[in-house]
Formats: structure tokens, C-alpha cells, sequence
């Protein structure tokens, strides 16, 4: 049982540490892409869209939050997945396809704010796991726990950063 409080704005919140989970992997329903980084809000938003219409229509209820997958380190292109747990498989469709979260070992880190932090905060795990002797896997992915809101204050985001660890 969990003793802190998701109010909590302390340092010492145990989700602001990096930690080791260990983890089931999750049948997805998912968007594929390989884009720019300019490129990336649009891609979301599309991918979104089809998601939200395959998923009603097959009657699939998403069991998450909305994720991005990455695979491979960041260039210049990013190959993502985007998506949601669904717990049954979905039957591909207008660009949404079946895919997985993996199960394992995975280190994980819970973001308090804005998109733009994300980066430093994705170096912060990297560095926690070679601290501990592990080294991170290629995919990664990110669980967009608060659903961004045009008037909401940025501060309020949470974003929960998964890197699998490479055995």
C-alpha cells in the first residue's frame, strides 16, 4: 500500500523517485509513426482521433491512460507508437493496429509538469539506472496520466516515464 499523497508536492514524494517495477505486458491498441519531431503534436492528435473511433466502434474501452512508445534513441525522425492498454486485442483498422507494453523489469519515474521538462527528466532516470548497475533498454514509453486541458495550469501535469531494463 502506498503512503503518499498524490497532493504531496515534497521532493521525497516516492513517485518523484525513480524506482524498479516489475510489470505484466499489456495487450494495446496503437497508432504507428515515424516523424519529425516538429511533426509529433499533429501525429498525437491524428492518432488520437482514430483511436478514440476504432476503439467505440470494435467497443473496446481503454484500460490507461493515453501512452507514447518510443522505439530506438531519439533523432532525427522518432518511430512512436501511440495508444492505449485495451486488455483485448483490437482488430486493425483505419491505421489503428494491435500492439504491446512489455512486461519486465522497468524503471520508472512519475514527471510533475509541462512537456517541456520531459527531456531533463528522462536524463534523470537514464542516469538513475546506470547509477544502479542496469542499463535501460531501446523503447521507452510515456503515460500521460493528467489529460492536458487548454486553461489548465502546466505545474498540474503528471507524465509516468517507463524504460524497460535490458537484461
Amino acid at each position: 500500500m502506498s503512503t503518499h499523497s498524490d497532493h504531496d508536492s515534497s521532493t521525497q514524494d516516492p513517485e518523484r523517485q525513480p524506482r524498479l517495477v516489475e510489470r505484466e505486458p499489456e495487450a494495446t491498441a496503437v497508432v504507428h509513426g515515424v516523424v519529425s519531431p516538429a511533426e509529433v503534436r499533429a501525429f498525437f492528435d491524428e492518432a488520437f482521433g482514430a483511436l478514440g473511433r476504432v476503439l467505440r466502434e470494435q467497443r473496446i474501452p481503454p484500460r490507461s491512460a493515453a501512452f507514447g512508445l518510443h522505439h530506438g534513441a531519439p533523432g532525427e525522425k522518432w518511430d512512436l507508437e501511440v495508444g492505449f492498454v485495451t486488455g483485448s486485442e483490437v482488430r486493425a483498422e483505419a491505421g489503428v493496429v494491435p500492439g504491446e507494453l512489455p512486461g519486465g523489469r522497468v524503471a520508472r519515474l512519475t514527471h510533475h509538469g509541462g512537456f517541456e521538462g520531459l527531456g531533463e527528466s528522462w536524463e534523470r532516470l537514464g542516469s538513475w539506472i546506470r547509477e544502479q548497475g542496469l542499463r535501460g533498454g531501446e523503447d521507452r514509453w510515456e503515460v500521460y496520466v493528467t489529460q492536458p486541458t487548454p486553461d489548465m495550469d502546466p505545474r498540474d501535469l503528471r507524465t509516468e516515464l517507463n524504460w524497460p531494463i535490458a537484461d
